[in-house]
This record gives structure tokens, C-alpha cells and sequence, in this order.
């Protein structure tokens, strides 16, 4: 068992990431895309990934998309999660999951409180939790 601490300079990682569960078979995510690299403020992309049951019992997966603004006006959490999608499959069934991302998606109050989408790069991140061993990743650019 990890130990636990109120120290800063202590390692004080969650015993299981966000997201976290067991299940009675195993799955695979691969062939992570975006729609398109770039969007406007006003527009959207979507993340597009496989996932394929590689298990010997049929079962179901929680995708999880999060979403990092990587340089913003204020400071941001690391991961946002933003949408996920409970995807059942048989075993060694393999699904098509998409992520349609827009504008709310991405919005945060400004110093000024005012709901903005900065430009910038965005990094989308899939996967089964939000344990980085368990993301697929790509990043996008809003203009």
C-alpha cells in the first residue's frame, strides 16, 4: 500500500487514478485522430479512437476524454475531463469511439470573469482513466 502524506515533497499519487476499475476482461485503445489539427474559436474537431475488447468474456469500456489547454491566461488544471462513453463489445469486437469537441468544451473564466476560448494549443487526451499510462494523445490548434 503507498504510503499517504500531507508533505509537498512527499509522492502523495492517488492509490487509483480517476477512472479506475476492474472489469472481467481487457481492452485495447489504438489509432487515435482528430478531425481536423485545426479549429476556430467558434468551431469544432473531433477526436476519433479504436477500441477493441481483447478479452475472452464480452463487457464494457468507459472512454474518457480529457482536454489540457497548454498555455493559457490563467492557470488551468493538467486534465479537464470533458466527455466519455461507455462502449460495450463483445470479445475481440473492436469500436470506432468519437469525441465531437466545441467551444464549450473549452471555454474558462478569464481575470476579467468572462467566459473566453483562447487561442492555442490543445492536447486531447482518450483513454480508460486518467492515469497517463492510459492515454492516448494529440493536439490540436484553435485559432
Amino acid at each position: 500500500e503507498k504510503f499517504r502524506s500531507n508533505y509537498l515533497d512527499v509522492d502523495n499519487e492517488p492509490l487509483y487514478p480517476f477512472g479506475y476499475g476492474l472489469s472481467y476482461t481487457t481492452f485495447r485503445y489504438s489509432d487515435i485522430a482528430l478531425s481536423t489539427p485545426v479549429m476556430g474559436q467558434n468551431g469544432s474537431t473531433t477526436a476519433v479512437v479504436t477500441v477493441t475488447n481483447t478479452g475472452k468474456r464480452d463487457g464494457a469500456e468507459v472512454v474518457q476524454l480529457y482536454i489540457r489547454d497548454k498555455f493559457s491566461s490563467v492557470t488551468r488544471p493538467v486534465k479537464e475531463l470533458k466527455d466519455f462513453a461507455r462502449v460495450p463489445l463483445k470479445a475481440g469486437e473492436s469500436k470506432v469511439v468519437n469525441f465531437r469537441i466545441t467551444p464549450d468544451k473549452l471555454a474558462f473564466y478569464d481575470k476579467k470573469m468572462k467566459k473566453v476560448v483562447e487561442p492555442g494549443e490543445f492536447i486531447v487526451m482518450v483513454g480508460a482513466s486518467s492515469s497517463d499510462e492510459d492515454l492516448l494523445t494529440k493536439t490540436f490548434t484553435v485559432r
